[in-house]
């Protein structure tokens, strides 16, 4: 192969990969779960939906909080807002319409989460 095709197949396989390293999954229902870990980096809050298996963490309300492979991050002032509305939401069981979580630990279905991972929650609305 000569040298353009080899930087052309390359910079093919980067895209590719880049691409693959973050998904989003949708999931929906009424708030299950809201926990606090103060055993994770920092300590996170983490929340389960009810068409998700376990609970996933989402943000820490005392730094910024970015999921491996979201490519944004969460303020933890931003955190304390999302905390107070889905605590207001699971007491008055107010579902979720859709809620967006990235990231590169995403499943591609809401009940295949496994255990200690992470996501952004990009979007919500109830």
């Amino acid at each position: 192969m000569n040298r353009k095709a080899v930087l052309s197949l390359c910079a093919v396989l980067l895209a590719l990969t880049a691409r693959a390293q973050a998904a989003t999954v949708v999931c929906s229902g009424t708030i299950d779960t809201l926990q606090f870990d103060a055993t994770a980096t920092g300590g996170e809050f983490s929340i389960k939906l009810s068409s998700m298996n376990i609970p996933v963490y989402f943000c820490d309300p005392d730094n910024s909080f970015a999921a491996p492979g979201s490519g944004y991050s969460i303020s933890a002032t931003t955190c304390r807002s999302l905390y107070a509305t889905f605590l207001a939401a699971k007491v008055s069981g107010t579902p979720v319409a859709n809620m967006y979580f990235d990231g590169s630990e995403v499943p591609a279905t809401c009940d295949g989460w496994a255990a200690w991972q992470q996501a952004n929650i990009r979007h919500y609305l109830f």
